[in-house]
């Protein structure tokens, strides 16, 4: 039952529905259906049998157990065992092709890596069960799989006692007490969504609401925790406290307040569903006035539990600054809607992300097979935000926007064996660089190479790694991304396309690895006639073992992307690092050596090093001063109308302030 004692502070209105209000809400029920967001009752009960199922498999599982380790049959008539859903699906408000988060709570006695073992290949063993894979090195341990045709993503706890009874209160926290951190951080998704449940005064005009917010978001592609904006959780929490400041309004009401709020909303100041107080169980909690680490979190939106924690940590500068122009487009639009000059179809909107910008990065992960591709794009996809990050902090980079939908180019006739995603990243440049500076070139080479090193360093410590798995960077310019878009759109429109396709050998940028003898250095070749990429590699790594599939050493090679530059003559070998001039005076690309790995461990999946690459990304754009930095983490200045919520009640500030930078900060 909701309190208005429990919420953080006191509702700013309580006016009820009116006649009006009840008109829009049922047009905006009307655009969601058109958008084909509700689930059906078919739908709803496949994933009802899919949770018990589940639950079934669950409790066999742990009754085979108690046997296996003799455990008294005392305790093993009693050792229960609780498959709990959560996230979205919980919440009420999930689409046709949501997953379905799954909580698995066991006793003390099984530990987390018997789950991961034992379990694992009992779900093997179902008939139901395609795609299931382990990934046990993630801050929440999960089994991800696909069960009767609905992905499920599974993680366990433990409960500090010997038997899991149906009346077992998880909201409890004295469950921390003695409870492992692992189980902890996994008990915590299940507490979040039932405590936002329970602290909003209308469920129904909750989901209705969190249903519109969810597809807007998704439409205006910043629905994503994992590439730098925000997830479900943080979307719940932001229209719950809605909910809470309006407990009587109508779901078009709430969506409205929802934008003008967040519109207006200074970001200094944490979002809260309710005053959560810190235990002290060892337990990481959310806490600027203790942790130096919090203090720089942009977007602080906290979940209602303990342990308090930011659900947007991910956040950046760029990413925040894009996530505000949204707030204000919708809120705009509301009030078009509210005058009856527009409907509700032109909140949802799909952005033409790209022709928004006029350069772009372009991410290509390459892999084999598709099984081996969807851990791998995994992996890739949870690195991009830190090239992000990176870019943000360039000095002649103001920001950078990486679009959260992936793309894969077409299938043509004779494209080879192979698997490829791709991602864009759009980036502007700084006025100082647009009005000051000229005739120089912009060195993207540390940003770029950080983020290729990572991604290849994790791989190989975590035994992911496997031979033909790739990872480029390339520079693209506006035309030829909108290009390449407007084709792959018009192939998908013709064939449903997923995520992964194989690659095209008449699209260099997209080559993947070969199956057969192939070079550790395939080209970055672009398709931009302006941009032509010369690749320079340097010598091989003396002391690295061979590749016992290839036969050929790993490299390092520094590939630059240049205004028309010359080619260099067959036949003609080239210095591995001169400081090698251009016959174009405008662009001087020099090539730089890098030192020497002395000794390379092997991988112990492949036995070799995982290619490394450092790619500089060159164009007629200026290199930083030297001896110039640009501050990392400056305080974002506030709006001129900030919107403030005290626990005393609500508060609107005018402020002046200049530019906003959306420099980021890690």
């Amino acid at each position: 039952m909701f309190s208005t004692m429990e919420a953080i502070s006191g509702p700013i209105s309580r006016d009820r529905q009116t006649q009006a209000d009840l008109i829009q809400t049922n047009e905006l029920i009307k655009s969601l259906e058109l958008q084909d967001v509700f689930v059906n009752e078919v739908e709803l009960k496949h994933r009802e049998k899919v949770v018990k199922k589940l639950q079934s498999l669950f409790e066999e599982w742990l009754l085979d157990m108690c046997r296996e380790m003799n455990v008294p049959e005392t305790v093993t008539d009693k050792v229960g065992g609780r498959v709990l859903p959560f996230g979205s699906y919980h919440l009420g408000a999930f689409s046709k092709d949501a997953d379905i988060d799954v909580l698995c709570v066991g006793p003390v006695f099984l530990e987390a890596m018997v789950f991961f073992t034992s379990f694992l290949e009992k779900l093997k063993a179902q008939e139901e069960v395609k795609d299931i894979r382990a990934i046990e090195e993630a801050v929440v341990p999960v089994i991800k799989m696909t069960f009767d045709g609905i992905e499920v993503d599974l993680i366990y706890a433990r409960l500090p006692q010997r038997s899991v009874s149906d009346k077992v209160n998880l909201l409890d926290d004295k469950w921390f007490k003695e409870m492992d951190k692992i189980s902890s951080r996994s008990l915590n998704g299940y507490r979040v969504t039932e405590e936002i449940l329970r602290l909003v005064p209308d469920i129904s005009n909750f989901r209705l609401t969190l249903r519109a917010i969810k597809l807007w978001a998704k439409r205006r592609n910043i629905y994503s925790n994992k590439l730098g904006f925000l997830g479900g959780v943080s979307w719940a929490i932001l229209v719950a406290r809605i909910c809470q400041l309006y407990p009587n309004a109508a779901a078009s009401t709430l969506v409205l307040k929802f934008f003008q709020i967040y519109s207006m909303w200074d970001w200094n100041i944490p979002i809260r569903l309710r005053a959560v107080l810190d235990l002290q169980y060892d337990l990481h909690s959310w806490d600027p006035k203790s942790n130096r680490h919090d203090r720089y979190h942009l977007m602080p939106i906290i979940t209602p539990v303990y342990p308090q924690q930011n659900s947007a940590f991910n956040v950046s500068l760029s990413s925040r600054t894009i996530l505000i122009e949204e707030f204000n487009r919708g809120h705009t639009i509301l009030q078009e809607i509210q005058q009856h000059k527009v409907d509700w179809l032109k909140l949802f909107e799909t952005p033409n992300f790209m022709n928004k910008y006029r350069h772009y990065l372009q991410v290509d992960a390459f892999s084999a097979t598709g099984e081996q591709h969807i851990d791998w794009v995994g992996l890739v996809e949870s690195k991009i935000r830190l090239l992000v990050g990176a870019l943000q902090i360039h000095p002649y980079i103001s920001l950078a926007h990486v679009n959260v939908q992936p793309y894969s180019p077409p299938k043509e006739p004779d494209s080879i064996e192979g698997m490829s995603t791709k991602w864009m990243i759009g980036f502007t440049l700084t006025k100082e660089y647009k009005k000051i500076i000229k005739k120089k070139d912009i060195d993207l080479t540390s940003e770029v190479g950080y983020f290729i090193d990572t991604v290849y360093d994790l791989a190989k410590s975590c035994g992911l790694f496997k031979e033909g798995m790739v990872v480029l960077v390339n520079y693209e310019k506006r035309k030829v991304v909108a290009k390449r878009a407007k084709v792959s759109s018009c192939h998908t429109t013709e064939k449903e396309s997923s995520v992964t396709s194989e690659p095209s050998k008449a699209s260099p940028a997209s080559t993947a690895p070969q199956a057969t003898k192939r070079s550790c250095s395939p080209s970055a070749e672009t398709s931009s006639k302006k941009f032509r990429p010369e690749e320079k590699e340097l010598d091989m790594i003396p002391t690295c073992p061979e590749n016992p599939t290839t036969g050929v050493l790993p490299t390092k090679k520094v590939v630059k992307l240049v205004r028309s530059p010359p080619k260099a003559p067959q036949g003609t070998k080239r210095s591995c690092s001169p400081s090698a001039e251009t016959p174009c005076k405008k662009f001087r690309p020099e090539e730089k050596e890098l030192d020497m790995i002395p000794t390379c461990p092997e991988n112990p999946t492949t036995g070799v090093l995982p290619t490394k690459k450092i790619v500089k990304l060159v164009r007629s754009l200026p290199t930083a001063p030297q001896g110039t930095k640009r501050p990392r983490s400056p305080s974002p200045s506030p709006s001129s109308k900030k919107f403030k919520l005290e626990e005393t009640g609500v508060k609107e500030e005018k402020t002046t302030s200049p530019e906003k930078s959306p420099a980021e900060h890690h």
